[in-house]
């Protein structure tokens, strides 16, 4: 191992801790949220060695750690990491890996272990870390030799961050991040047989596209996240703009295209918009880029987008064909499949002979016009009361007014306050928009933006939560403070489970079953979220007026620090539209 300022000279016996947060480095780690324990305490005592090369911040819960590399992640594109000690500290990091296996987000999570000599004899925090995590991670090592350590760390970024995105699981004994050796190599060779991440579509199937296209007369594209993991927005706008297909998103694809694009049809599914579900349910080619045709989106699988072709490119093979039949399946990078496919659109490979591009989707394009006119987003407004609808628009029109919407990130709990700011705040850029989609982890909202404002310091970084939400991680109010990370809160606060409210009004006849999170009428609102925050040393200040809504808004934007604004709203209020879960866009409720 050659010698740098950061290690010690060649042939001098290193720590397995110490090789360990050289690995770190030598993959471009910046950042780490990690939370010490009585078996990961060598890593951290490592890490206080490198300080000026690697900043640790500490959150109050690993889970908010988790949650926080996510973040980081997700608003970079680098692969995020966390670290965690054996038992409880292991296990805290369940949720997170199985929110960024779900939401394919690049994360290795490194966690301490007991000794080898007392694992499975039930020591003292111990738990099987690997078979815990085994299924809802890409990928998991358990490090019994020291000298596996650089190998171990280069496979582990590489499976996180390509192919598909996911988590991978470093557990890491005691005793291995005390031995000491010697680094022979800093760079060792891979071991992954039967790992082939990198695919490319093949000309004959992009040519089978332009025939598909060549046929259609009311196509859609249905794009989700694998668009923003393959950095592939500029060539998704590219096809669109020069093909005259309008764009229906996922959740996770929010801002992939930009919102206010002529061409953009905004979200479909449940809580989609009724012009996108029902161009869906019309379309005779759907063109699914880098989506999981998730339940959410198709609801009755059998219906869903039933009387027209699929193409179905994705970088996962096991995704084409999983949940809907494919006329053409193509397991491919979508960048590069775009990128192929633009080239065949260039030659006019996808119009028939003679055609001009212009009038080819007229009518389709004016069917769908008339649905946006006549089925646009809707809510009732209220003057005795602020309706969450109604607060999201209005930061949405305050960050756009002060130019800001393609340096501001928004992250979200999960529940109907999610819905909302998926369908009233407008995504114009990539990385701009993080939730917990395909777990639905409550919790995620406010450690995800913290990472986010770590990775990206200049942006504005909102987070719209719930209060049964911010509730699940509240102590990471803590780190923002002590880390000096300044985000913002905007706090739905309705005092129940919303969207669990929702259902029951909906399907269980308004039965109210542990839904509400208040202390009682009697005492008003509770918990005091205000007196909370200012226990943390945050800005705060609760409104209910609508009157003041806007210069509550502008105090919260322009506070220099981290800062709450707790907004009082009627636990009343649904999301709308909504198709319910297992049924078609024939039962969407509207009002």
């Amino acid at each position: 191992m050659t010698a740098n300022r950061d290690s010690k000279p060649a042939g001098t016996p290193q720590s397995g801790a110490d090789i360990l947060v050289q690995c770190l480095i030598r993959q471009g780690v910046e950042v780490v949220f990690a939370y010490p324990g009585g078996a990961s305490m060598p890593i951290h005592q490592a890490l206080t060695r490198v300080r000026d090369r690697i900043r640790t911040i500490l959150p109050r819960h690993e889970q908010g750690g988790g949650f926080m590399a996510e973040g980081y992640a997700r608003s970079t594109g680098k692969v995020g990491v966390c670290i965690a000690t054996s038992g409880p500290g292991a296990t805290n990091l369940v949720t997170c890996l199985a929110d960024a296996k779900m939401d394919s987000v690049p994360l290795v999570a490194i966690t301490g272990q007991v000794s080898t000599p007392v694992i499975g004899t039930d020591a003292f925090q111990e738990t099987p870390t690997v078979e815990i995590c085994r299924a809802i991670t890409k990928h998991h090592y358990l490090v019994t030799r020291t000298e596996d350590i650089p190998r171990v760390v280069k496979e582990a970024f590489y499976i996180a961050a390509t192919g598909r995105p996911g988590p991978v699981i470093i557990d890491l004994p005691k005793d291995v991040q005390n031995r000491q050796i010697v680094v022979e190599h800093d760079d060792p060779p891979m071991n992954l047989p039967g790992y082939h991440p990198y695919r490319q579509a093949r000309r004959e199937d992009l040519l089978k596209v332009m025939e598909l296209m060549r046929e259609s007369r009311k196509p859609i594209i249905y794009a989700g996240g694998g668009i923003l993991a393959a950095n592939a927005a500029a060539e998704l706008r590219a096809f669109a703009e020069r093909t005259g297909i309008p764009v229906a998103l996922t959740l996770m694809g929010l801002g992939a295209f930009p919102a206010s694009h002529y061409l953009c049809l905004h979200m479909l599914g449940m809580h989609g918009t009724v012009y996108a579900n029902y161009a869906i349910n019309d379309a005779d080619l759907l063109l699914a880029f880098g989506v999981r045709f998730d339940d959410r989106v198709t609801g009755k699988v059998s219906e869903f987008a039933k009387h027209g072709k699929i193409v179905h490119i994705d970088i996962d093979p096991s995704e084409l064909n999983k949940c809907k039949p494919a006329t053409v399946p193509i397991a491919s990078d979508i960048r590069y499949a775009l990128q192929e496919l633009l080239k065949l659109v260039d030659a006019g490979l996808h119009l028939a002979p003679g055609e001009s591009p212009g009038s080819r989707y007229r009518d389709w394009l004016r069917q769908i016009d008339h649905w946006r006119q006549t089925e646009p987003l809707r809510y009732v407004d209220r003057d005795d009361a602020i309706v969450p609808q109604y607060a999201i628009e209005q930061l949405f029109h305050l960050v756009r007014e002060r130019g800001w919407l393609h340096r501001t990130i928004v992250t979200t709990g999960v529940g109907q306050h999610q819905m909302w700011a998926a369908q009233y705040y407008h995504f114009e850029s990539p990385r701009t928009w993080f939730t917990s989609g395909g777990l639905g982890a409550m919790g995620f909202g406010l450690p995800a933006a913290l990472g986010a404002k770590v990775a990206h310091p200049d942006c504005l970084v909102l987070d719209i939560d719930g209060d049964g939400s911010l509730l699940m991680n509240i102590q990471e109010m803590a780190t923002a403070y002590c880390e000096k990370i300044p985000v913002k809160v905007l706090l739905l606060n309705n005092q129940h489970l919303g969207m669990v409210v929702q259902w029951e009004d909906r399907f269980y006849r308004s039965n109210r079953a542990h839904t509400y999170l208040g202390a009682g009428p009697e005492e008003g609102p509770y918990p005091s979220f205000v007196d909370i925050a200012r226990g943390f040393k945050w800005q705060a200040r609760q409104i209910s007026d609508k009157g003041d809504l806007r210069d509550a808004l502008h105090e919260m934007l322009d506070a220099p620090g981290p800062y709450l604004l707790d907004v009082l709203v009627p636990y009343q209020e649904h999301v709308l539209p909504m198709i319910p879960s297992g049924m078609t866009v024939r039962d969407i409720i509207k009002a």
